[in-house]
């Protein structure tokens, strides 16, 4: 994990969802020269990645919407904290705190004006 990634107030990643993952890859991997990459999850099932040079910095969800949309996930140095503070100010917590084995704790919620984002300490950072 870069440097990058788990530094507070970055945006550590990013990660697309929507009803056609496979239509997706294809069009960002045209349009944009990403390669997508599958990264085995701790699990035994796989996450489509997207790469930049030899990283990823981001993925493809394996769960489904109607309608295709991005969430950003900005690193913080933790994740039960900052959804207090983001509940406190008026979010809607739309899942977590939550653990995802072998990459970090994280929430999603909608800010006061309905926009997603995501918050995500990485295992790495955790003590």
């Amino acid at each position: 994990m870069s440097t990058t990634m788990t530094t507070p107030g970055t945006a550590g990643w990013i990660q697309y969802t929507g009803p056609d993952a496979t239509a997706a890859k294809t069009f960002y991997s045209d349009v944009l020269g990403w390669t997508i990459a599958d990264m085995p999850m701790q699990d035994g099932t796989s996450y489509s990645g997207i790469m930049v040079g030899e990283g990823p910095i981001g993925g493809f969800s394996p769960m489904s919407e109607e309608t295709g949309s991005w969430t950003i996930y900005i690193t913080v140095k933790d994740v039960d904290a900052a959804t207090q503070k983001a509940r406190n100010a008026g979010a809607t917590i739309l899942s977590g705190p939550l653990d995802a084995p072998g990459v970090g704790r994280m929430t999603t919620l909608l800010d006061p004006a309905g926009a997603r984002i995501a918050m995500i300490t990485y295992e790495s950072m955790q003590s």
